[in-house]
């Protein structure tokens, strides 16, 4: 059922490290494409409903390559779908500052999503296995580099334009410094032995179930964070347009902090603890934007939303490492899977419930949601690490 590690170097820290950048890499790369969106409509002079049918070519890219990564790294190993992911990324970057026509910009993005995908569902089976040879928690650490690599890619690109270079030219960069990244990672990673025969296209089934739509539900909320937080708190009088991304700057930085502290707390006091009181801060963060009747109110809420949530994605990804029911890289396919699935539906759906009854509402409802984690918390962990 499971792939066979050599775990013999699991817990070097030179396997550590490629791990961790491997997930840098990740971060940077989703994140290196954010501030290129408005340079790529003005270019291609696209209006808003085509932009948005050419930005669901990456999810749709990623979705499909994540189950093709699942299989492979559950039959052949993580290894060479990480290098391989980590080098498409790095390589096809440039190409969406060059496409100058909807449909070979939508056919770019959606084989970026696709070395997105796979890289997002390989790192992850290889941090399960690297994990499980060092005998301890070290899955929110990993997941923290993702978080550090989006803020450097984000700003880094951001900057690059403020200061005139041309999409090109901050992407050839970028480009360039994810390579020489990459060119550290695939000698250090794990090298695995064939697993039995997996089947190319497995539904998540028992415990894994439970995870996917859990890791849908805190996907789900990150995205609608992302996409509708401005809006709540300039349509609620706290906060100016312009100053309508701090929740989400806040959100970002409390959740980096809190899986950086992640893997001591999930040591210390377990995964089901950590479930609990972290599903419990981010609901009680929810209800404090909801309530809040200042801006300095309303920032500690998503600071408490982004350290509550900050580790339940990690642990969720640990326990389905824990399971037996499914080989650990079709299980973590699935939750992924699901995860974008979330992110890709959640801001539209969000965005109809807040027609229909509001946003403050909508919100409400996300934080109804959200209470099914220290809800089920006990069920997530029915078996031990």
């Amino acid at each position: 059922m499971t792939t066979a590690v050599l775990t013999a170097g699991a817990d070097r820290p030179a396997t550590r490290l490629a791990t961790r950048l491997a997930f840098l890499v990740a971060g940077f790369g989703l994140a290196c494409w954010a501030p290129l969106v408005p340079f790529a409509k003005q270019r291609l002079g696209v209006g808003d409903g085509v932009l948005g049918a050419l930005l669901l070519c990456l999810g749709i890219g990623s979705v499909v390559a994540m189950l093709w990564a699942g299989w492979f790294s559950a039959r052949h190993g993580s290894r060479p779908v990480v290098i391989a992911g980590g080098l498409g990324v790095a390589l096809l970057l440039p190409l969406l500052a060059l496409a100058d026509a909807p449909l070979t910009l939508g056919l770019a993005l959606m084989v970026f999503g696709a070395a997105l995908g796979s890289l997002d569902v390989a790192m992850n089976v290889h941090a399960l296995a690297v994990e499980r040879g060092a005998g301890r928690p070290l899955m929110s650490g990993f997941h923290a580099l993702f978080s550090v690599g989006g803020l450097l890619g984000a700003a880094a690109m951001a900057a690059l334009l403020s200061a005139g270079w041309s999409p090109l030219a901050g992407t050839l960069l970028g480009s360039a410094l994810m390579l020489a990244t990459m060119g550290l990672v695939a000698p250090r990673l794990l090298r695995t032995t064939p697993a039995a025969e997996a089947p190319v296209l497995a539904w998540p089934r028992g415990p894994v179930l439970l995870l996917a739509l859990l890791a849908g539900v805190c996907f789900l909320v990150e995205g609608a964070v992302l996409d509708w937080s401005a809006l709540l708190l300039t349509e609620g009088g706290l906060l100016a347009a312009a100053q309508g991304g701090l929740g989400f700057m806040v959100f970002s930085v409390a959740m980096t902090a809190g899986r950086f502290g992640g893997d001591a707390l999930c040591a210390r006091l377990g995964d089901r603890v950590v479930l609990t009181v972290g599903g419990l801060l981010a609901v009680g963060g929810f209800v404090l934007v909801l309530l809040a009747g200042s801006a300095g109110l309303a920032m500690a809420g998503f600071f408490c939303i982004g350290l509550g949530a900050s580790n339940l994605v990690p642990v969720l990804f640990r326990r389905a490492g824990a399971q037996t029911v499914m080989a650990p890289g079709l299980a973590i396919a699935a939750i992924s899977t699901t995860g974008y699935a979330g992110v890709l539906l959640g801001p539209a759906a969000i965005g109809f419930v807040s027609h229909l009854v509001g946003l403050p509402i909508a919100f409400a409802l996300l934080a109804a949601l959200l209470a099914l984690l220290p809800l089920l918390a006990h069920r997530v962990v029915a078996r031990p690490a």
